[in-house]
């Protein structure tokens, strides 16, 4: 039998079509242009941004994680004297940071605190929204200077500064909400799971260029505060030592690779120190 298209169950298939589209572009519309109403100005930088979340709300988020954070990891390392010791060294990078904020009038809106894990398998360090950063135990013991502690603790101290979690939150609802859209106009689950491995991959490019940000506050923020910016090196041989034969490091699940970090770090000392790095620096 020849079935005319638009007679009987094609026609109610097709009026389903187009209604799942038109919800799908509606959601989709709505979507994007909230996400292009999310801009906020960085107090740091200047950098007008897409994110998702005031600077104290920001804070108000990282404060309420925290604990949970560190029972993920084991909670809080038993030493207290290494707990301490990160707590100066990150502690002392702030300070420089506020140093070189208030020559131009500003003041550093972040509530910046500094932890120390027990976890002793995990090679990692992170922060979250608002100031609350940690390192895990493992990451700790192989560090074997001042400066590459002040190195990954700078590194970190930048994703708060470029409030790199803000944006990517904002991203993330960007991409749930096209997720959504797309389930809606495929009509099926294979649609939405497809959407969400593309989503994903954008969100993985936008976390790679972050790192690099980062590493070049941990540069500026480690010669603030009077350390030789050439640790951050070692801390990229190690972390390319810790990945050989073995279970690759946390760390580098979502950065680059560190020959790769390691040329854009020398690139910053460079720009920094054109005539080469002075002598009392702090290793």
């Amino acid at each position: 039998m020849i079935r005319i298209p638009g007679s009987g169950g094609d026609s109610s298939q097709w009026t389903a079509f187009k209604i799942r589209a038109f919800i799908a572009v509606a959601i989709a519309l709505f979507t994007f242009v909230s996400y292009l109403m999310k801009g906020d100005v960085n107090p740091l930088t200047g950098e007008k941004q897409r994110v998702g979340l005031t600077v104290n709300q920001e804070i108000e988020l990282g404060l309420a994680s925290r604990s949970e954070m560190a029972a993920q990891h084991g909670g809080l390392h038993t030493d207290p004297r290494s707990r301490e010791h990160v707590k100066q060294v990150g502690e002392r990078l702030v300070q420089a940071l506020v140093n070189d904020l208030a020559k131009s009038g500003k003041q550093n809106p972040y509530r910046f605190e500094f932890h120390l894990l027990a976890d002793p398998q995990t090679i990692n360090a992170f922060a979250l929204p608002g100031g609350q950063v940690f390192i895990t135990g493992a990451l700790y013991s192989q560090l074997e200077t001042d400066g590459q502690l002040a190195g990954v603790l700078g590194h970190e101290v930048g994703h708060v500064i470029s409030r790199h979690g803000a944006q990517r939150m904002a991203k993330q609802q960007l991409t749930q909400g096209l997720v959504g859209a797309a389930g809606v106009a495929g009509g099926d689950r294979d649609s939405a799971r497809m959407a969400a491995m593309v989503g994903n991959l954008i969100n993985m490019k936008y976390g790679r260029e972050d790192e690099l940000e980062s590493d070049h506050w941990g540069c500026k923020l480690t010669v603030l505060a009077g350390y030789d910016p050439r640790a951050m090196l070692g801390v990229m041989d190690i972390l390319d030592r810790s990945s050989g034969g073995g279970r690759q490091p946390e760390m580098l699940s979502t950065h680059p690779k560190p020959a790769n970090r390691k040329e854009y770090i020398e690139e910053r000392i460079r720009e920094s120190f054109p005539n080469g790095v002075p002598d009392d620096l702090e290793d």
